[in-house]
Protein backbone atom coordinates (compact mmCIF):
# COMPACT_ATOMS: atom_id res chain seq x y z
CA UNK A 1 0.00 0.00 0.00
CA UNK A 2 1.86 3.34 -0.76
CA UNK A 3 2.03 6.14 1.86
CA UNK A 4 1.03 9.10 0.99
CA UNK A 5 3.33 12.19 -0.06
CA UNK A 6 4.13 14.78 2.77
CA UNK A 7 2.85 18.33 2.20
CA UNK A 8 5.83 20.20 1.63
CA UNK A 9 6.58 22.31 4.35
CA UNK A 10 6.25 25.67 3.39
CA UNK A 11 2.78 24.79 2.08
CA UNK A 12 1.82 23.68 5.32
CA UNK A 13 3.03 26.88 7.10
CA UNK A 14 1.33 28.63 4.27
CA UNK A 15 -2.15 26.86 4.63
CA UNK A 16 -1.73 27.07 8.62
CA UNK A 17 -1.36 31.07 8.22
CA UNK A 18 -4.11 31.46 5.55
CA UNK A 19 -6.90 29.01 7.69
CA UNK A 20 -5.93 30.55 11.01
CA UNK A 21 -5.19 27.37 12.72
CA UNK A 22 -1.57 28.13 12.90
CA UNK A 23 0.14 29.33 16.77
CA UNK A 24 1.57 33.02 17.00
CA UNK A 25 4.52 33.20 19.17
CA UNK A 26 5.11 36.98 20.19
CA UNK A 27 7.85 38.11 22.31
CA UNK A 28 7.79 40.82 24.27
CA UNK A 29 4.22 42.14 25.62
CA UNK A 30 4.58 45.71 25.86
CA UNK A 31 3.27 48.73 23.80
CA UNK A 32 3.92 46.90 20.62
CA UNK A 33 3.67 43.24 21.48
CA UNK A 34 0.69 43.16 23.26
CA UNK A 35 -1.67 44.83 20.72
CA UNK A 36 -0.49 42.48 18.47
CA UNK A 37 -1.16 39.56 19.77
CA UNK A 38 -4.66 40.89 21.35
CA UNK A 39 -4.98 41.46 17.48
CA UNK A 40 -3.83 38.05 16.24
CA UNK A 41 -6.12 36.46 19.06
CA UNK A 42 -9.19 38.52 17.41
CA UNK A 43 -7.77 37.56 14.10
CA UNK A 44 -8.60 33.64 14.99
CA UNK A 45 -4.95 32.34 15.96
CA UNK A 46 -4.25 31.01 19.00
CA UNK A 47 -1.25 33.07 20.53
CA UNK A 48 1.74 32.84 23.20
CA UNK A 49 2.99 35.83 24.37
CA UNK A 50 6.50 35.60 25.47
CA UNK A 51 8.14 38.13 28.14
CA UNK A 52 10.59 37.74 30.76
CA UNK A 53 8.68 39.62 33.35
CA UNK A 54 6.81 37.04 34.93
CA UNK A 55 4.67 40.05 36.96
CA UNK A 56 3.46 40.86 33.06
CA UNK A 57 3.05 37.16 32.25
CA UNK A 58 1.27 36.60 35.88
CA UNK A 59 -0.90 39.59 35.21
CA UNK A 60 -2.05 38.76 31.32
CA UNK A 61 -2.63 35.30 32.43
CA UNK A 62 -5.42 36.37 34.73
CA UNK A 63 -6.99 38.85 31.67
CA UNK A 64 -5.79 42.09 33.45
CA UNK A 65 -4.19 44.14 30.71
CA UNK A 66 -1.19 47.14 31.72
CA UNK A 67 -1.54 48.66 28.27
CA UNK A 68 -4.17 50.87 27.50
CA UNK A 69 -4.50 50.08 24.06
CA UNK A 70 -6.01 45.93 25.02
CA UNK A 71 -8.84 46.50 27.30
CA UNK A 72 -8.81 43.69 29.90
CA UNK A 73 -12.18 42.66 29.35
CA UNK A 74 -10.80 41.50 25.86
CA UNK A 75 -7.72 40.17 27.04
CA UNK A 76 -9.77 38.10 29.62
CA UNK A 77 -12.42 37.18 26.88
CA UNK A 78 -9.39 35.66 24.23
CA UNK A 79 -7.91 34.13 27.83
CA UNK A 80 -10.80 31.96 28.48
CA UNK A 81 -11.36 30.72 25.09
CA UNK A 82 -7.62 29.77 24.94
CA UNK A 83 -6.86 32.14 22.16
CA UNK A 84 -4.22 33.64 24.44
CA UNK A 85 -1.47 32.74 27.20
CA UNK A 86 1.48 34.45 28.43
CA UNK A 87 4.33 32.52 29.59
CA UNK A 88 8.04 33.38 30.84
CA UNK A 89 9.42 30.01 29.17
CA UNK A 90 10.80 29.98 25.86
CA UNK A 91 10.54 26.19 25.43
CA UNK A 92 7.28 27.17 24.55
CA UNK A 93 7.95 28.40 21.11
CA UNK A 94 8.69 24.91 19.59
CA UNK A 95 4.99 24.80 19.66
CA UNK A 96 4.58 28.22 17.37
CA UNK A 97 4.60 28.17 14.08
CA UNK A 98 5.07 31.63 13.82
CA UNK A 99 7.03 33.40 16.13
CA UNK A 100 6.98 37.79 16.06
CA UNK A 101 9.63 39.52 17.90
CA UNK A 102 8.46 43.01 19.68
CA UNK A 103 11.59 43.87 21.78
CA UNK A 104 13.27 47.28 22.94
CA UNK A 105 15.75 48.26 20.71
CA UNK A 106 17.48 51.19 22.96
CA UNK A 107 20.55 53.20 22.15
CA UNK A 108 23.54 53.10 24.33
CA UNK A 109 24.99 56.27 26.41
CA UNK A 110 26.96 57.17 23.15
CA UNK A 111 24.13 56.79 20.90
CA UNK A 112 24.84 53.78 19.26
CA UNK A 113 22.17 50.69 18.21
CA UNK A 114 21.61 48.52 21.77
CA UNK A 115 20.61 45.38 20.02
CA UNK A 116 21.44 43.06 22.85
CA UNK A 117 17.90 42.39 23.31
CA UNK A 118 17.16 41.37 19.96
CA UNK A 119 20.28 39.23 19.60
CA UNK A 120 19.22 37.83 22.90
CA UNK A 121 15.94 36.80 21.89
CA UNK A 122 16.66 35.61 18.35
CA UNK A 123 19.34 32.90 20.51
CA UNK A 124 16.59 32.02 22.32
CA UNK A 125 14.95 31.21 19.16
CA UNK A 126 17.85 29.41 17.56
CA UNK A 127 18.13 27.26 20.30
CA UNK A 128 14.67 25.73 19.96
CA UNK A 129 13.80 26.20 16.01
CA UNK A 130 12.80 24.00 13.96
CA UNK A 131 11.90 23.66 10.18
CA UNK A 132 8.13 25.35 9.07
CA UNK A 133 9.31 27.75 11.32
CA UNK A 134 8.45 31.69 10.48
CA UNK A 135 10.32 34.31 12.66
CA UNK A 136 9.40 37.77 11.70
CA UNK A 137 10.95 40.88 13.46
CA UNK A 138 9.07 44.20 14.52
CA UNK A 139 11.43 45.94 16.61
CA UNK A 140 12.99 49.31 15.24
CA UNK A 141 16.80 49.08 13.80
CA UNK A 142 18.77 50.06 11.21
CA UNK A 143 18.32 48.81 7.01
CA UNK A 144 20.26 45.85 7.29
CA UNK A 145 19.85 44.31 11.49
CA UNK A 146 16.94 41.15 9.95
CA UNK A 147 19.87 39.85 7.18
CA UNK A 148 22.98 40.95 9.09
CA UNK A 149 22.27 40.52 12.45
CA UNK A 150 19.22 37.92 13.20
CA UNK A 151 19.67 35.63 10.17
CA UNK A 152 23.20 34.33 11.50
CA UNK A 153 22.08 33.63 14.99
CA UNK A 154 19.24 31.51 13.52
CA UNK A 155 21.28 29.88 11.05
CA UNK A 156 24.20 29.09 13.45
CA UNK A 157 22.10 25.96 13.86
CA UNK A 158 22.48 24.52 10.45
CA UNK A 159 19.15 25.14 9.20
CA UNK A 160 18.78 27.87 6.16
CA UNK A 161 16.43 30.85 5.93
CA UNK A 162 14.30 30.09 2.67
CA UNK A 163 14.69 26.42 2.81
CA UNK A 164 13.98 25.11 6.34
CA UNK A 165 12.32 28.24 7.94
CA UNK A 166 11.65 31.89 7.07
CA UNK A 167 12.42 35.34 7.69
CA UNK A 168 10.91 38.71 7.25
CA UNK A 169 10.73 42.22 8.89
CA UNK A 170 7.57 44.16 10.02
CA UNK A 171 8.18 47.49 11.30
CA UNK A 172 5.80 48.20 13.63
CA UNK A 173 3.37 51.66 13.80
CA UNK A 174 1.70 51.63 16.57
CA UNK A 175 0.27 55.54 18.27
CA UNK A 176 -0.20 55.14 21.86
CA UNK A 177 -3.19 56.95 22.80
CA UNK A 178 -4.61 57.47 19.18
CA UNK A 179 -8.43 56.72 18.85
CA UNK A 180 -8.71 56.89 15.26
CA UNK A 181 -6.60 54.26 14.71
CA UNK A 182 -5.54 50.69 16.14
CA UNK A 183 -3.39 47.88 15.07
CA UNK A 184 -5.80 46.14 12.44
CA UNK A 185 -6.60 49.07 10.95
CA UNK A 186 -3.00 50.60 10.86
CA UNK A 187 -1.37 49.87 6.78
CA UNK A 188 1.43 47.02 7.61
CA UNK A 189 4.60 46.98 5.78
CA UNK A 190 6.04 43.33 4.90
CA UNK A 191 8.94 42.18 3.64
CA UNK A 192 10.71 38.59 3.26
CA UNK A 193 13.94 37.23 2.84
CA UNK A 194 12.82 35.54 -0.52
CA UNK A 195 9.94 34.72 -2.55
CA UNK A 196 8.42 31.82 -0.01
CA UNK A 197 9.04 34.41 3.33
CA UNK A 198 7.49 37.27 1.55
CA UNK A 199 3.96 35.00 0.38
CA UNK A 200 4.10 33.89 4.27
CA UNK A 201 4.25 37.28 5.50
CA UNK A 202 1.27 38.60 3.56
CA UNK A 203 -0.74 35.73 4.35
CA UNK A 204 0.45 35.96 8.18
CA UNK A 205 -0.37 40.03 8.42
CA UNK A 206 -3.68 39.70 5.82
CA UNK A 207 -5.17 37.81 8.56
CA UNK A 208 -4.67 40.47 11.08
CA UNK A 209 -5.00 44.03 9.46
CA UNK A 210 -7.16 45.68 6.88
CA UNK A 211 -4.08 46.29 4.53
CA UNK A 212 -0.30 44.88 3.83
CA UNK A 213 1.62 46.64 2.51
CA UNK A 214 4.21 45.07 0.34
CA UNK A 215 7.96 45.61 -0.39
CA UNK A 216 11.00 43.83 -1.65
CA UNK A 217 13.00 43.46 1.12
CA UNK A 218 13.70 43.32 4.90
CA UNK A 219 15.98 46.31 4.43
CA UNK A 220 13.58 48.19 2.35
CA UNK A 221 11.01 47.68 5.03
CA UNK A 222 13.76 48.89 7.92
CA UNK A 223 14.44 51.84 5.62
CA UNK A 224 10.62 52.49 5.78
CA UNK A 225 10.26 53.00 9.21
CA UNK A 226 13.25 54.55 9.65
CA UNK A 227 12.30 57.11 7.43
CA UNK A 228 8.88 57.50 9.18
CA UNK A 229 10.48 58.32 12.17
CA UNK A 230 13.36 60.81 10.70
CA UNK A 231 10.74 63.11 9.13
CA UNK A 232 8.77 63.66 12.72
CA UNK A 233 11.62 64.50 14.47
CA UNK A 234 13.40 67.00 11.85
CA UNK A 235 9.88 68.43 11.28
CA UNK A 236 9.84 68.61 15.54
CA UNK A 237 13.04 70.17 15.80
CA UNK A 238 11.92 72.67 12.99
CA UNK A 239 9.12 74.10 14.89
CA UNK A 240 11.15 74.11 18.08
CA UNK A 241 13.68 76.61 16.55
CA UNK A 242 11.04 78.28 14.94
CA UNK A 243 9.50 78.66 18.52
CA UNK A 244 12.97 80.03 20.07
CA UNK A 245 13.48 82.32 17.43
CA UNK A 246 9.61 83.36 17.65
CA UNK A 247 9.81 83.54 20.68
CA UNK A 248 12.46 86.46 20.82
CA UNK A 249 10.57 88.39 18.50
CA UNK A 250 7.54 88.30 20.78
CA UNK A 251 5.59 86.31 17.76
CA UNK A 252 3.30 83.34 19.42
CA UNK A 253 4.46 80.10 17.35
CA UNK A 254 1.40 78.18 18.17
CA UNK A 255 -1.17 81.32 16.33
CA UNK A 256 1.60 81.11 13.43
CA UNK A 257 1.10 77.23 13.04
CA UNK A 258 -2.53 77.79 13.25
CA UNK A 259 -2.69 80.16 10.25
CA UNK A 260 -0.25 78.31 8.11
CA UNK A 261 -2.65 75.35 8.40
CA UNK A 262 -5.25 76.88 6.65
CA UNK A 263 -3.01 76.56 3.48
CA UNK A 264 -4.86 73.50 1.73
CA UNK A 265 -1.30 72.42 0.04
CA UNK A 266 2.17 72.50 0.79
CA UNK A 267 1.86 72.64 4.61
CA UNK A 268 1.45 69.93 7.25
CA UNK A 269 1.61 71.37 10.60
CA UNK A 270 4.02 69.96 13.23
CA UNK A 271 3.94 71.66 16.79
CA UNK A 272 6.61 72.27 19.66
CA UNK A 273 7.37 70.93 23.24
CA UNK A 274 9.31 70.91 25.79
CA UNK A 275 11.66 67.69 23.95
CA UNK A 276 11.33 64.28 22.17
CA UNK A 277 9.07 61.01 24.15
CA UNK A 278 8.07 58.06 22.98
CA UNK A 279 10.51 55.09 22.17
CA UNK A 280 10.01 56.00 18.24
CA UNK A 281 11.13 59.30 17.51
CA UNK A 282 14.10 60.22 20.09
CA UNK A 283 15.80 57.09 19.42
CA UNK A 284 15.08 55.63 15.91
CA UNK A 285 16.58 58.58 13.79
CA UNK A 286 20.35 57.60 14.94
CA UNK A 287 20.07 54.31 14.08
CA UNK A 288 20.41 55.25 10.94
CA UNK A 289 22.99 57.94 11.62
CA UNK A 290 24.96 55.09 12.91
CA UNK A 291 24.52 53.06 10.28
CA UNK A 292 25.26 55.38 7.60
CA UNK A 293 29.03 56.00 9.43
CA UNK A 294 29.72 52.66 7.62
CA UNK A 295 29.28 54.04 4.39
CA UNK A 296 31.30 57.03 5.25
CA UNK A 297 28.12 59.33 4.85
CA UNK A 298 27.19 62.53 6.91
CA UNK A 299 23.82 62.34 8.58
CA UNK A 300 23.85 66.37 9.09
CA UNK A 301 19.56 67.06 9.36
CA UNK A 302 19.45 63.75 11.87
CA UNK A 303 22.15 64.79 13.80
CA UNK A 304 20.74 68.62 14.06
CA UNK A 305 17.64 67.87 14.48
CA UNK A 306 18.56 65.40 17.30
CA UNK A 307 20.59 68.69 18.74
CA UNK A 308 17.56 70.81 18.99
CA UNK A 309 15.32 68.45 20.49
CA UNK A 310 17.66 67.34 22.99
CA UNK A 311 18.15 71.51 24.29
CA UNK A 312 14.68 71.92 24.52
CA UNK A 313 14.02 70.97 27.74
CA UNK A 314 16.80 73.64 29.38
CA UNK A 315 14.87 75.78 26.92
CA UNK A 316 11.72 76.05 28.90
CA UNK A 317 13.75 75.33 32.42
CA UNK A 318 15.29 78.48 31.50
CA UNK A 319 11.76 80.69 30.32
CA UNK A 320 10.33 79.54 33.84
CA UNK A 321 13.84 80.80 35.34
CA UNK A 322 13.02 84.28 34.29
CA UNK A 323 9.37 84.22 34.85
CA UNK A 324 9.77 83.46 38.36
CA UNK A 325 12.59 86.20 38.37
CA UNK A 326 10.40 88.90 36.55
CA UNK A 327 7.01 87.83 37.87
CA UNK A 328 7.99 86.97 41.74
CA UNK A 329 11.59 87.94 42.27
CA UNK A 330 12.04 84.18 43.24
CA UNK A 331 15.48 82.44 42.32
CA UNK A 332 15.15 79.21 40.54
CA UNK A 333 17.07 77.26 42.87
CA UNK A 334 14.48 78.19 45.38
CA UNK A 335 11.48 77.30 43.65
CA UNK A 336 9.07 74.86 44.33
CA UNK A 337 7.69 73.41 40.97
CA UNK A 338 4.39 71.27 40.09
CA UNK A 339 5.43 69.51 36.39
CA UNK A 340 2.30 68.91 35.16
CA UNK A 341 2.37 65.55 33.43
CA UNK A 342 4.53 62.82 33.03
CA UNK A 343 3.78 60.98 29.84
CA UNK A 344 5.52 61.84 26.81
CA UNK A 345 1.90 62.45 25.13
CA UNK A 346 -1.14 63.27 26.50
CA UNK A 347 -3.79 61.01 27.41
CA UNK A 348 -1.50 58.00 27.75
CA UNK A 349 0.38 56.59 30.52
CA UNK A 350 3.25 55.89 28.39
CA UNK A 351 6.52 57.51 30.36
CA UNK A 352 9.44 56.19 27.55
CA UNK A 353 11.93 58.85 26.99
CA UNK A 354 9.45 61.60 28.22
CA UNK A 355 11.10 64.93 28.32
CA UNK A 356 9.45 65.13 31.93
CA UNK A 357 12.11 63.20 33.11
CA UNK A 358 14.86 65.73 31.46
CA UNK A 359 13.20 68.71 32.90
CA UNK A 360 12.32 66.87 36.54
CA UNK A 361 16.17 66.07 36.57
CA UNK A 362 17.31 69.64 35.56
CA UNK A 363 14.96 71.38 38.28
CA UNK A 364 16.04 69.43 41.11
CA UNK A 365 19.95 70.04 39.50
CA UNK A 366 19.29 73.87 40.23
CA UNK A 367 18.06 73.35 43.92
CA UNK A 368 13.89 73.54 43.18
CA UNK A 369 11.91 70.96 44.33
CA UNK A 370 9.76 69.11 42.17
CA UNK A 371 6.48 67.19 42.30
CA UNK A 372 4.63 65.92 39.83
CA UNK A 373 1.09 65.24 38.77
CA UNK A 374 -0.26 62.98 35.96
CA UNK A 375 -3.77 61.48 36.14
CA UNK A 376 -2.58 58.48 34.04
CA UNK A 377 0.74 57.76 35.73
CA UNK A 378 -0.38 57.15 40.05
CA UNK A 379 3.74 56.38 40.13
CA UNK A 380 7.35 56.47 38.70
CA UNK A 381 8.21 52.99 37.99
CA UNK A 382 11.86 51.79 38.24
CA UNK A 383 13.48 52.70 34.83
CA UNK A 384 16.77 51.98 33.21
CA UNK A 385 17.75 55.60 32.96
CA UNK A 386 15.64 57.60 35.80
CA UNK A 387 16.24 54.75 38.65
CA UNK A 388 16.25 57.30 41.07
CA UNK A 389 12.64 59.12 40.29
CA UNK A 390 11.13 55.39 40.72
CA UNK A 391 8.42 55.32 43.26
CA UNK A 392 7.58 59.06 43.22
CA UNK A 393 3.80 59.31 43.51
CA UNK A 394 1.62 61.60 41.86
CA UNK A 395 0.63 64.74 43.83
CA UNK A 396 -3.35 65.62 44.28
CA UNK A 397 -4.52 68.71 41.88
CA UNK A 398 -5.99 70.72 43.80
CA UNK A 399 -6.64 74.34 44.58
CA UNK A 400 -5.06 74.68 48.27
CA UNK A 401 -2.01 72.06 46.60
CA UNK A 402 -1.42 74.11 43.64
CA UNK A 403 -1.63 77.37 45.38
CA UNK A 404 1.80 76.43 47.77
CA UNK A 405 4.42 76.23 44.55
CA UNK A 406 5.67 79.05 42.84
CA UNK A 407 5.03 78.04 39.13
CA UNK A 408 3.41 75.27 37.46
CA UNK A 409 5.41 73.87 34.39
CA UNK A 410 3.18 72.19 31.97
CA UNK A 411 5.24 69.24 30.09
CA UNK A 412 2.10 66.99 28.90
CA UNK A 413 -1.53 68.39 28.23
CA UNK A 414 -3.75 65.63 29.16
CA UNK A 415 -7.50 66.05 28.80
CA UNK A 416 -8.25 64.79 32.27
CA UNK A 417 -6.64 67.78 33.46
CA UNK A 418 -8.72 70.36 35.59
CA UNK A 419 -6.99 73.60 33.80
CA UNK A 420 -9.63 76.29 35.17
CA UNK A 421 -8.79 74.63 38.53
CA UNK A 422 -5.27 75.38 37.78
CA UNK A 423 -5.73 79.06 36.02
CA UNK A 424 -7.32 80.15 39.11
CA UNK A 425 -4.85 78.57 41.92
CA UNK A 426 -1.35 79.14 40.66
CA UNK A 427 0.47 81.78 41.15
CA UNK A 428 2.92 80.85 37.90
CA UNK A 429 2.35 78.75 35.00
CA UNK A 430 4.81 77.91 32.05
CA UNK A 431 3.00 76.45 29.34
CA UNK A 432 5.15 74.23 27.25
CA UNK A 433 2.20 72.93 25.19
CA UNK A 434 0.34 75.55 24.76
CA UNK A 435 -2.30 73.60 26.76
CA UNK A 436 -4.06 76.65 28.42
CA UNK A 437 -4.35 79.39 25.44
CA UNK A 438 -6.46 76.36 23.51
CA UNK A 439 -8.79 76.14 26.09
CA UNK A 440 -9.45 79.87 25.88
CA UNK A 441 -7.07 80.57 29.06
CA UNK A 442 -4.91 83.37 29.95
CA UNK A 443 -3.68 85.85 32.18
CA UNK A 444 -0.57 87.56 32.94
CA UNK A 445 0.69 84.76 35.09
CA UNK A 446 0.07 82.41 32.39
CA UNK A 447 3.03 82.29 29.93
CA UNK A 448 4.09 80.10 27.00
CA UNK A 449 7.27 78.38 26.51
Amino acid sequence: MNQPVPEPVFETLLNRLSDRTATVGVIGLGYVGLPLAAACARAGFKVTGFDIDEAKTTALGKGLSYIDAVASEELAGHVSARRFEATSDFAHLKHCDAVVICVPTPLSKHREPDLSYVSGTAEQIADRLRPGHLIVLESTTYPGTTLEVLKPILEAGGLRSGADFWLGFSPEREDPGNDRYHTASIPKVVAGDGEQASDLMKALYGAVVDTVVPVSTPSVAEAVKITENVFRAVNIALVNELKVIYDAMGIDVWEVIDAASTKPFGFMPFYPGPGLGGHCIPIDPFYLTWKSREYGLPTRFIELAGEINVAMPKYVVGRLRDELDQQQSVALGAAAILVLGLAYKKNVSDIRESPSFALIELLEKHGCKVEFHDPHVGEIPMTREHADLAGRKSSDLTAEAVAQYNAVLVSTDHDAIDYQLVANSAKLIVDARNAFARRGLAGAHIVKA
